[in-house]
């Protein structure tokens, strides 16, 4: 590794610009965007995939693999912005979220291990705020109004415990926690009758499913941060008002605990291109996308940007151009959708893909089988023609991937609608691998985009979530439970309306339904609660069974990850 003065000097980042951690990384403080306001922005380039398989498809690899393309093979400007990884995946099956092979960010370890505590900032806000509600709501049962203002508390918030929003938070799968009583100790008020609060049931979510990671994703600037933190709801009171962090008074101390958060690490490809690292929302119960910050900054001072968006184009995509897009003010050059030999025989009816040993029918040619399932290719490819963007398929080449399977996807897909569609060998051989994919970018972000947004802010919600399930799942209609129609009305009424959509569902198919492969057909998606982030922008329907909380697997990563006493490095997290 460089040291990362010389990584920033190369970004074009001046020393005093820097927050240093260490020689490896550094926080780049939002002056660089002041300093730069006047440039004119890069091409915008966003990374994605079709449906993947539980492995995944390599994203985040071929973005990095690009990215080295772009600066040692083209010598182009260019900066990679990915999302911070959470420790959930790392210690669990998936693994690291840093690339893979010979197209990596660097210090591995130290980007899937909390790397500058972003992720840890977020945990601890967020638990603050949830402490906060939980005090308030115990002081109001047991305190006179007097008591109350004579402690500075000027009027109830009333909090109506059933209508409490968020959750507490933890950066590992913890399945234990899904369901949990608190305040068992607090069961009774000063005069012995039964408490109205506590004890009550309640659960933990992922961290980087906290609105607070949403927020930082999405927040343009420090005071556009400090607006949306004290805009976040937290509960409902007992009249069906909104109760935020500003009317717990949390909001203020929320901030500054994120004061840090909010700049991006800066770190480096394993072949020296600059990459900034921030947030992590993921894409199946958050909108899934780095933050715009990063890309804001990486935009005035190079001359491409690579960015990526969670799971399939169905999911990260979707809500890359409806949601972040749309509080960004900024649009794509081109998309890059990411395919596997191996994703695209399990959507033609392979066998299941777990981790382990492969079905030989994934390690040996098989034109059939492909020829089968290339129809998953091509919905993604129409999806994100829809929004006026070039598409570039890049296929992320496995060893035993064939010519004759890689020319079938080639043809399929240029028949279909991408520009162009390019293997790529960037795992094994780093940047070089990635060549010819780079140069088929750069054509596709040197044509003319048309960008538009699937749906207008001001369709209802109904009709947002209608479009969504019906134009990039290919669902028939949509389902709404009993509940999720009485959240819309009330949602509606609060003037929640006018928000983006961020659907959670699975990232294993177009559907709701993980086991439909392929373009499935003949399916309704059903609604069964929709839950509110208002400081983020969004509201968020849960489609079938999603989790919040994954459990961890019988043979998990972290048992693979240990330190080297000699050397005092970290051995053994996923590459």
């Amino acid at each position: 590794m460089k040291n990362i003065k010389e990584i920033a000097d190369k970004a074009g980042i001046k020393e005093e610009e820097l927050e240093l951690y260490g020689n490896t990384k550094a926080k780049v403080k939002l002056d660089v965007i002041n300093r730069l306001k006047d440039e004119k922005n890069g091409k915008y380039i966003l990374v994605t995939a079709i449906t993947p398989t539980p492995l995944g498809e390599g994203k985040t690899t071929t973005l990095l693999g690009l990215t080295q393309a772009f600066g040692t093979v083209h010598n182009k400007n260019v900066i990679a912005c990915i999302r911070q990884p959470s420790m959930a995946p790392t210690f669990n099956i998936k693994g690291g979220g840093a690339g893979g092979g010979k197209s990596l960010a660097v210090p591995v370890d130290e980007i899937n291990l909390g790397l500058t505590g972003d992720i840890h900032a977020i945990g601890a806000a967020h638990n603050l705020a949830m402490a906060a509600l939980d005090t308030r709501m115990w002081h109001e049962t047991r305190q006179s109004d007097e008591a109350l203002k004579s402690r500075g508390i000027d009027r109830r918030l009333d909090v109506d415990p059933e209508s409490i929003i968020w959750n507490r938070v933890v950066d590992v799968c913890d399945r234990s926690l899904r369901g949990i009583s608190i305040g068992l100790d607090d069961n009774t008020v000063k005069d012995g009758s039964p408490n109205p609060v506590f004890p009550r049931k309640t659960n933990y979510d992922l961290t980087v499913a906290s609105e607070l990671m949403a927020i930082l994703a999405l927040a343009t600037d420090l005071k556009d941060l400090r607006e949306r933190i004290g805009k976040a709801v937290i509960a409902l009171d007992k009249s069906g008002n909104p109760v935020t962090l500003e009317d717990l008074r949390v909001a203020g101390a929320v901030a500054a605990i994120l004061i840090d958060a909010i700049k991006p690490t800066l770190v480096q490809t394993s072949e020296g291109q600059p990459t900034l690292v921030h947030t992590g929302p993921f894409a199946n119960i958050a909108h899934g996308n780095s933050s715009i910050v990063a890309d804001k900054i990486a935009l005035k001072l190079a001359d491409y940007v690579i960015t990526e968006a969670g799971f399939a184009a169905d999911m990260g995509m979707e809500k890359f151009f409806n949601i972040k897009c749309r509080y960004s003010g900024l649009s794509p050059d081109a998309v890059v959708m990411v395919a596997t030999v191996r994703a695209l025989k399990l959507h033609g009816g392979g066998p299941a893909v777990r981790p382990g040993k492969l079905d030989e029918v994934y390690t040996s040619e098989n034109l059939e089988l492909l020829e089968k399932g290339l129809d998953n290719l091509g919905a993604h490819i129409r999806n994100a023609k829809k929004y006026g963007v070039e598409v570039v398929v890049a296929v992320n080449q496995f060893p035993e991937d064939t010519e004759a399977e890689i020319e079938m996807i080639r043809k399929y897909s240029m028949e279909n609608g991408a520009l162009d569609a390019v293997g790529a060998t960037h795992f094994s051989d780093g940047g070089a691998g990635a060549g010819d994919l780079a140069a088929a970018v750069i054509k596709a972000a040197e044509t003319k985009s048309d960008f538009n947004f699937l749906y207008d802010l001001d369709d209802s919600i109904e009709q947002k979530i209608n479009t969504i399930a019906t134009k990039m799942y290919g669902a028939d209609g949509v389902d709404f439970s009993n509940k999720a129609k009485e959240q819309i009305e009330k949602y509606t009424k609060l003037g929640f309306d006018k928000i983006p959509i961020c659907m959670a569902k699975t990232p294993l198919s177009l559907s709701h339904d993980p086991s439909l492969k392929g373009v499935p057909s003949g399916f309704r998606v059903p609604i069964k609660e929709i839950r509110a982030s208002v400081g983020a922008g969004f509201l968020y329907p849960l489609t079938g069974d999603v989790s919040t909380m994954p459990g961890l697997a019988t043979r998990p990563s972290f048992m693979d990850i240990d330190i080297n006493t000699e050397t005092g490095e970290v051995v053994g997290v996923e590459h």
